[in-house]
């Protein structure tokens, strides 16, 4: 039996939990975190468990034929790490290549040259060999269990998988293996994945060279080669993840890490460098015109920025010190006009010097994860290798085709990625202040300076900063169209508009352009957890009860 959903204003409440907290966009996938935490495990347990429940129950959003990029708060010392789980170019993959090809401007959106080696099951077992407590078989029991017995729909998940299928499962070689009788599966329909489940069970007791050197990996190859792809063996043998130091600002107080690129966590940081340069509260309520002006226009510059400076920092030195200097916000907020949009900011020349899914997880020792794993568009190329049960990403997209560009495609080269994970830290005693994300392509910038801004300069709680209209400049352009939600007063829309920003009122099941996030804060005097989940998804935030 199926059911029949309608989408609906309701808003949630903070959840609250003092040994430890799971948010996520699927109320399976937090379940299978938190359970994990009742047994003893700790942050990077849960979130490796959430993360493949995650693949299994919203395999149009996310899973092991994607990425997935993290960092992690380790309580006993206080430091944070940032995981790159991205994967890079064929080794056989060169703009030559593809100008024989006919193919000059950008690469088609689901062909298999945008297929890049998925990094996701190599930063799953990276993150538990480094920071976990837990053997892979327990961590990864709950989504083997979901996959083999099977899960019901929820909502949200079912019309991004119903749009997908449409466009790319019927054609694909194991596509049939996400259907249901070569259709998607409906709201509240149960949905077993056999294949998936295997592919599980033998990482489980593999690890990741059962995954880039075993019979996945074959399948993978023969998959991406009769689609007309460049892949090899060697290419995904040759995977390895990146453990790298996070970029960080502070901003009201706190330190906001994210990943280095060729993510696009420096997006947000320039954002807030910018907005620091401002007293928010002061230009007028949260949803007033002069606040949002100030706050899109900042976006528009580190747009702007991140287009030529996000890159693969193997490839390209990208000035980070630089960009993130308090002269260069400085400048770069004098190009804010207070009465008017500007939509043709170029990239700014920083003076030199001396130099997709998200979740949430704190455990009950102060640890924490935040975790972003990411197939790109819906299922990604839609191409899924007979027998797995996943689909291939097109992360490949990420690249530019012009040469001489800073994240001009390239073999063994990762692209520009769009999915970033965030963690903020208190700036006296650098104390967990929280785990946070917005998913949701160039909506994740956006979202994270305004659950920040949310959290940060009006003092709301979790459930509050999620639950708040939001803005979204479409395809993260200095010039694009402004989407706001349904919710932001009528006359502000109408006085962006005059100000010169194309906009477009957004409300349905259409809000899902503002990203799905997860939050959660603690508190250092008594360790208690609150946590946030996304309104307009699935999911929820699950604390472990006593």
């Amino acid at each position: 039996m199926s059911i029949v959903f309608e989408e609906s204003s309701f808003r949630r409440l903070p959840v609250d939990s003092e040994r430890g907290m799971v948010a996520a966009c699927q109320r399976p996938a937090a379940q299978a975190g938190v359970e994990i935490l009742r047994q003893g495990g700790n942050a990077a347990d849960a979130a490796v468990a959430t993360a493949a429940a995650l693949a299994v129950t919203t395999p149009a959003s996310t899973g092991l034929g994607g990425d997935m990029f993290a960092l992690y708060y380790d309580a006993a010392t206080k430091r944070i790490s940032a995981l790159n789980g991205s994967g890079r170019a064929p080794a056989a993959l060169t703009l030559a290549l593809l100008e024989q090809q006919g193919i000059r401007t950008e690469l088609p959106r689901f062909h298999a040259h945008t297929i890049t080696v998925p990094g996701a099951c190599a930063g799953w077992c990276d993150l538990l060999e480094r920071f976990g407590t837990r053997d892979r078989a327990t961590v990864l029991s709950g989504a083997i269990r979901l996959a083999s017995e099977g899960f019901a729909l929820g909502p949200v998940a079912a019309r991004t998988w119903a749009g997908g299928a449409e466009r790319l499962l019927t054609q694909s070689p194991g596509g049939k293996e996400l259907l249901i009788d070569g259709r998607s599966p409906r709201a509240g329909e149960v949905f077993r994945n056999p294949s998936m489940a295997k592919v599980l069970l033998d990482i489980a007791q593999g690890g990741k060279e059962a995954f880039y050197q075993g019979w996945i990996a074959e399948r993978i190859v023969e998959t991406v080669q009769s689609c007309g792809g460049t892949m090899t063996a060697g290419d995904l043998a040759g995977h390895t993840s990146t453990w790298e130091k996070p970029i960080s600002t502070l901003y009201k107080g706190v330190r906001v890490y994210e990943c280095p690129p060729n993510g696009q966590g420096l997006t947000a940081l320039l954002v807030l460098n910018i907005l620091s340069r401002f007293d928010l509260p002061s230009l007028g309520e949260p949803l007033s015109v002069r606040r949002l002006h100030v706050m899109i226009e900042a976006l528009r510059l580190a747009f702007a920025d991140a287009g030529w400076y996000v890159a693969d920092p193997d490839f390209f030195d990208i000035p980070l010190a630089e960009l993130l200097s308090a002269d260069y916000s400085a400048s770069r907020a004098r190009q804010i006009h207070p009465e008017r949009a500007t939509l043709d900011h170029p990239h700014g020349v920083p003076t030199p010097r001396s130099g997709t899914v998200y979740f949430s997880v704190v455990d009950g020792w102060g640890n924490a994860c935040s975790f972003v794993n990411s197939n790109y568009m819906a299922f990604g190329t839609g191409i899924v290798p007979e027998g797995t049960g996943f689909a291939l990403q097109n992360r490949g997209l990420g690249f530019s085709l012009q040469p001489g560009h800073p994240n001009a495609l390239a073999p063994r080269k990762r692209p520009y990625h769009t999915i970033i994970a965030g963690i903020t830290t208190r700036e006296g005693d650098d104390s967990l202040h929280s785990s946070f994300g917005v998913m949701g392509g160039f909506m994740q910038p956006q979202g994270h300076v305004q659950v920040l801004s949310g959290l940060l300069d009006d003092g709301l709680d979790p459930q509050a900063v999620l639950n708040r209209p939001r803005f979204c400049i479409l395809d993260g352009l200095p010039g694009g169209t402004v989407a706001l939600e349904d919710g932001i007063p009528e006359p502000v829309i109408t006085a962006l508009s005059e100000m010169g920003h194309p906009v477009k009122l957004t409300c349905g099941f259409d809000r899902s352009v503002f990203g799905r996030g997860q939050v959660i804060l603690r508190n250092p005097a008594d360790g208690l957890l609150c946590g946030g989940s996304e309104p307009r998804a699935d999911g929820c935030a699950l604390g472990v009860q006593p």
